[in-house]
């Protein structure tokens, strides 16, 4: 390749890239940025009594565009990412740790994996929504968590009960900041909601 067609060919890729948006997608040769923990209020919900029953808990599944570090926006029918921003972990395995967690608050002994303890139950998840949605131009986004869980049997692999979760969360302002917050906020009333649930279909069904 001749010196001047190496030139003209960098030229055009910083052309290129001085024309994408704080918003758009970010390119695997762009770096990284700030990074962001998702750390949302550990819901108490349990009578104090622990219960005798254990459970792993399974990570999300999720579709390749949520099963990523990259915090996710929507505006209308296109999806995209915060330039410069990532979580610390993909999202589904914050879901997944932060599901351990808050069952572990609540008596429960719970484990991220299958093998790591004897367990009663297997909690199953998939992740259909967690993004900040833009509705209004450029005005603060609203933060949607969507998630199915299931509570599985484990001695016989037989579903004992499953139910959607749908939060939403406005942000303060449009900024990555107070989305990662609405995402905390999101999170802590999916909890909220989730522990209680566990705990109500197992004493059901033991």
């Amino acid at each position: 390749m001749t010196s001047r067609r190496r030139f003209l060919l960098a030229g055009a890729s910083l052309f290129a890239l001085s024309g994408c948006s704080s918003l758009h997608l970010l390119e695997p040769s762009q770096e990284l940025g700030k990074m962001y923990v998702l750390s949302p209020n550990m819901p108490s919900v349990a009578n104090g009594q622990r219960p005798s029953w254990q459970i792993a808990v399974m990570g999300p599944e999720a579709s390749s565009s949520l099963a990523t570090d990259r915090i996710a926006i929507r505006r209308g029918d296109q999806m995209d990412y915060y330039a410069n921003a990532q979580w610390t972990d993909a999202a589904p395995q914050l879901l997944q740790n932060l599901f351990v967690r808050a069952l572990e608050k609540n008596g429960v002994t719970a484990a991220s994996d299958v093998a790591g303890i004897h367990s009663d139950y297997i909690l199953q998840s998939e992740l259909h929504t967690f993004e900040a949605r833009y509705d209004h131009g450029d005005g603060a986004p609203t933060v949607v968590v969507d998630v199915t869980v299931k509570v599985v049997a484990s001695r016989s692999a037989a579903i004992v009960a499953t139910r959607d979760f749908h939060l939403e969360q406005p942000a303060a302002a449009n900024s990555v900041d107070a989305a990662v917050a609405a995402f905390s906020r999101a999170v802590a009333s999916l909890l909220e909601q989730v522990v209680p649930w566990v705990l109500e279909v197992a004493h059901r069904t033991r």
